[in-house]
C-alpha cells in the first residue's frame, strides 16, 4: 500500500505533463493533420497576400505607406460588404449575379429618394434596403417553388435592376449627393479617434482567449482534449499584438476609417452568426448536402430564401456605402467589375465553390487581396487589363486550391 502511495503522486505528475505536451504539441500536430486533410483555412490567402504585398512594395516604395494603406481601406469597405453577402450565397452552393446591379439600383434609389424627392437620408437608405431584400426574396421564391436555377434568376435580375437603375436616373444619369453630409463624411473623412481604435483592438484580443477559452471547456466537458490555456492566450496576444501595430501604422497618417469599421462590425457579426447559431449550421448543412439536411428536420427553403434576402440586402448596403464613397448616384454605380470583384472576393478568400464551407472573413481577406492588386496596379501606372489578367490568375489558383483540398478531404475521409 505504501509503495502504491508513494507511486502515486509520481503518476499524477506524469499525466500532467503528457497533458501539457498535447496542449502545445497537440496543436502544432493539429495544425500539420488539418492542413494534410485540406482543411487550409485562410493560410493560402494570407501568404498570397504577403507575396503580394512584398512584391509591390519592392517595385514601389509607397505602396505600404500609411497614406495608400489607408485609401485600399476605404476602397475596400464598399464591395467588401456585397462580396459578404455573396459568401452567404455560396455556403448554400448557389450563386448570386446581380450582385452588381442591386447595389447599382440601391444607389440611385438613394439618390432619387433623398436628392430629388426631399426625403430624409435614414429613410431613403431603409427603402433601398427593403428593395434589395424584395428581389432576394423573389429569387428565392423562383428557386424554391418554381425550381428556376440561380444562375438563371439572378442573370435576369442584373438586367432588370440594371434597366431599372437607369430608368430612375434617367436623362442626367447622375445625381450629386450633398458634401457636408454625414453619409458622405462616413464614405469620404471619417476617422475613428485613436483611442476607440486602440480599444476596439484589446476587446478583439479579449474576446478571442475568452471565445478559445469557452470552446476549450466545452470539449473538456465533452471528454475530447482541449486546447492549451497558455497556447490560447499566446494566440490572443499575437493578434492583440498585430492589430495594435496595424492600428499605431495606420494613426501615422490619418488612421483608420470609420466605413472601414463598419464592414469589419459586419463581418464579425456574420462570423458568429455562421459560426455559433442554429442558423449558420443549418446553412452549412444544407450546403453540404441538400437531402440529407431536408431529412435531419431542417427547413431547407427557409434557409435558401434566407441565404437570397441576405445576400441581397447586403449588396444594396454596399450600394449606399458606394454612394456614399463617390458622394454621387450614377449610371456606373455597381456596373464595371463590381460584380466579379465581389464574387472573387469570397472565392479568393476561401469560401467554397462547392458549398458548405466557408467564413465571413473570407470576404474581408479576399477583398484586401483584389484592392492590393488594384492599388499597386494603379502606383505603377499599368494599364487596368493587367489587373483583371492578374485577380483572373489569382481566381483560378483560388478555385484549383479549393478543388484539391476537396479532393483530399474525401480521400482523408475514406481512410
Amino acid at each position: 500500500m505504501s509503495g502504491d502511495a508513494k507511486t502515486q503522486p509520481s503518476l499524477d505528475r506524469a499525466d500532467v505533463r503528457v497533458r501539457h505536451d498535447a496542449g502545445f504539441a497537440g496543436a502544432v500536430r493539429g495544425f500539420i493533420d488539418r492542413v494534410r486533410s485540406g482543411d487550409l483555412g485562410s493560410l493560402p490567402v494570407v501568404v498570397g497576400l504577403v507575396l503580394i504585398c512584398a512584391v509591390f512594395q519592392t517595385l514601389n516604395p509607397v505602396f505600404l505607406s500609411s497614406g495608400n494603406l489607408v485609401d485600399l481601406l476605404f476602397d475596400s469597405s464598399t464591395v467588401g460588404v456585397i462580396s459578404l453577402g455573396i459568401v452567404c450565397i455560396l455556403i448554400v452552393g448557389e450563386i448570386d449575379l446581380s450582385v452588381g446591379s442591386v447595389s447599382g439600383l440601391a444607389s440611385a434609389i438613394l439618390g432619387v429618394l433623398w436628392v430629388n424627392a426631399g426625403w430624409p437620408v435614414p429613410i431613403a437608405i431603409l427603402v433601398a434596403l427593403a428593395v434589395g431584400c424584395a428581389i432576394g426574396i423573389a429569387y428565392a421564391a423562383l428557386f424554391n417553388w418554381l425550381g428556376m436555377p440561380s444562375f438563371v434568376s439572378t442573370l435576369s435580375g442584373l438586367l432588370a435592376a440594371l434597366g431599372l437603375q437607369l430608368y430612375l436616373l434617367g436623362a442626367s444619369g447622375s445625381i450629386n449627393l450633398p458634401y457636408d453630409s454625414l453619409l458622405v463624411d462616413l464614405g469620404q473623412t471619417w476617422i475613428m479617434p485613436h483611442v476607440i481604435a486602440y480599444g476596439l483592438v484589446l476587446i478583439a484580443g479579449v474576446a478571442v482567449f475568452v471565445t478559445g477559452s469557452r470552446r476549450a471547456a466545452q470539449r473538456r466537458v465533452a471528454g475530447l482534449t482541449p486546447p492549451s490555456t497558455v497556447g490560447i492566450l499566446l494566440r490572443a496576444l499575437l493578434l492583440t499584438v498585430a492589430l495594435l501595430f496595424v492600428v499605431w501604422y495606420l494613426n501615422q497618417d490619418r488612421g483608420v476609417p470609420w466605413m472601414f469599421g463598419v464592414f469589419v462590425g459586419l463581418v464579425v457579426a456574420m462570423d458568429y452568426a455562421l459560426t455559433r447559431t442554429k442558423w449558420g449550421r443549418s446553412m452549412m448543412a444544407v450546403g453540404g448536402n441538400r437531402e440529407a439536411a431536408r431529412r435531419a428536420g431542417i427547413n431547407v427553403r427557409r434557409i435558401y430564401a434566407s441565404a437570397f434576402a441576405l445576400c441581397s440586402t447586403l449588396a444594396a448596403l454596399g450600394g449606399v456605402l458606394s454612394a456614399a464613397r463617390l458622394a454621387s448616384s450614377s449610371q456606373q454605380a455597381g456596373t464595371g467589375d463590381v460584380n466579379l470583384n465581389a464574387i472573387a472576393a469570397a472565392v479568393i478568400g476561401g469560401t467554397s465553390l462547392f458549398g458548405g464551407r466557408g467564413s465571413a472573413y473570407s470576404a474581408l481577406l479576399g477583398i484586401v487581396v483584389i484592392q492590393a492588386i488594384a492599388s499597386g496596379l494603379t502606383l505603377l501606372d499599368l494599364s487596368s487589363s493587367l489587373r483583371y489578367m492578374i485577380t483572373g490568375g489569382v481566381l483560378a489558383v483560388a478555385v484549383i486550391v479549393d478543388s484539391l483540398a476537396r479532393r483530399s478531404r474525401v480521400s482523408h475521409g475514406r481512410a
